[in-house]
């Protein structure tokens, strides 16, 4: 498959993914969290499919589409491995979704590189949170959940943060 054909399958499928997420979370309160913001697609179509909601965006470099800035009292500028930590201290296990829309294309690469991510995501996950991402997590507390029909295997990951025991 060209780079091209796979740009195109994720960024369908990951529509389909934010779509579902946005739509089980009709009637859960909470904080929803956008890790990485690029140029602001993703961000975009979670405000549009979420209006009203909080939604917080954590980028090193923020540089989007004006169209897709988010507002400065919601955008968390700088390293995601220290900005994260001190935001979950002010807002713990607030976030009803959490969307990691942080990757250098190379699962392997990410693996290394994000390593200390899904103990950040943990920290700032209500109880049956969603958490969506772009590649595999791997928390005791987050247990993956099917995705919606559509979505190719291996593409999206979904997570729901275990309840507090």
């Amino acid at each position: 498959m060209s780079r091209l054909d796979s740009f195109i399958r994720r960024l369908e499928a990951q529509r389909l993914v934010l779509d579902w997420a946005a739509s089980s979370l009709r009637d859960v309160e909470g904080i929803v969290l956008e890790l990485g913001l690029g140029n602001g697609r993703t961000y975009d179509h979670l405000r549009e499919k979420l209006p009203g909601r909080d939604i917080h965006v954590f980028e090193k470099n923020p540089s989007p589409n004006p169209k897709s800035m988010p507002p400065v009292d919601r955008l968390v500028i700088g390293d995601m491995a220290q900005t994260l930590p001190a935001f979950a201290a002010r807002h713990p296990a607030e976030a009803a979704l959490i969307h990691a829309d942080v990757t250098t294309g190379v699962p392997e690469r990410d693996a290394v590189l994000f390593a200390w991510l899904p103990e950040q995501i943990v920290a700032l996950a209500r109880p049956n949170a969603l958490v969506v991402s772009g590649w595999a997590l791997a928390h005791p507390v987050l247990s993956g959940v099917p995705l919606p029909d559509g979505v190719p295997d291996g593409r999206y990951f979904a997570y729901r943060a275990k309840p507090a025991a």
